[in-house]
């Protein structure tokens, strides 16, 4: 990432997400979501093509998961590397808690044009952490996470950009907070696409300055999250597709597991 100002990636993907349809509530503002991504897009023109459709089943994914956590009464929400996502504004609900997790020169950063934007925040703690050194879970506590209550934890398009190692810890820091119930949701890098296309994203990203670190093959995520606490591993975002549709989204990397309780019939 870049210290100075938004990402060129977080750019394209506030670009791409202008053009998608999301998942309608009767709760939320919609429209300081898109203020802010317009604020963080600039004008950036992006094509057609893998990546945007890539970015628009992700998108789906996350929002629904999201909806399906906040219908069944989920009242804590944890986005980790939320960089600009604009979830916390779109789906906001009363009683329920967001917690925007990153580093602190992006968190800066959004801070700044939402309060430029006049967008209002006070449903949101942000908590800045550098994910290499910093004690993700000691933070969280002290911004007030509930370990003794379910909360659902957001990982959208950051395991890329980590080190093994980093990403390890930041599972291991997420599950010490997870209350019986909880849910974490994640986006993975595959090799699904096809080598070419990986050499394609791991060139465009590097030359952002944003290289990507780590790719997990569906077994070795399986591996990872269980290590690191999390349990049964799938794609259900919690409606009732077919089956058929939850294997689609495991095989591009987008996956869901939690405690033991959470995943429970």
């Amino acid at each position: 990432m870049r210290d100075a100002g938004p990402s060129l990636t977080a750019q394209r993907v506030a670009a791409h997400r202008l053009r998608f349809e999301r998942v309608p509530v009767p709760y939320g503002d919609p429209r300081a979501e898109l203020d802010l991504a317009h604020d963080i897009a600039a004008g950036t023109v992006v094509p057609e093509g893998r990546m945007h459709e890539y970015l628009r089943a992700r998108t789906a994914f996350f929002d629904r998961v999201v909806v399906g956590a906040l219908d069944r009464g989920m009242t804590q929400v944890v986005i980790g590397a939320a960089g600009y996502d604009g979830r916390a504004f779109r789906y906001a609900k009363p009683g329920v808690l967001w917690f925007e997790l990153d580093h602190p020169a992006t968190q800066q950063d959004k801070r700044a044009r939402l309060e430029r934007l006049g967008v209002a925040t006070a449903h949101v703690r942000f908590v800045p952490a550098d994910f290499a050194p910093d004690p993700v879970a000691e933070r969280l506590l002290l911004a007030g996470v509930r370990h003794n209550s379910p909360c659902l934890f957001l990982l959208e398009g950051v395991a890329v950009y980590l080190e093994r190692p980093v990403l390890e810890k930041l599972l291991l820091e997420l599950n010490r907070v997870a209350g019986p119930g909880s849910r974490l949701a994640v986006s993975v890098s595959t090799a699904s696409p096809g080598p070419a296309a990986r050499l394609r994203f791991e060139a465009a990203v590097a030359a952002m300055g944003e290289p990507a670190r780590s790719s997990l093959g569906l077994v070795e995520a399986g591996d990872l999250l269980a290590r690191t606490g999390w349990n049964g591993l799938n794609s259900n975002s919690g409606d009732d597709d077919a089956p058929a549709w939850h294997e689609r989204l495991r095989s591009i990397g987008l996956l869901v597991a939690g405690t033991p309780s959470a995943l429970a019939p």
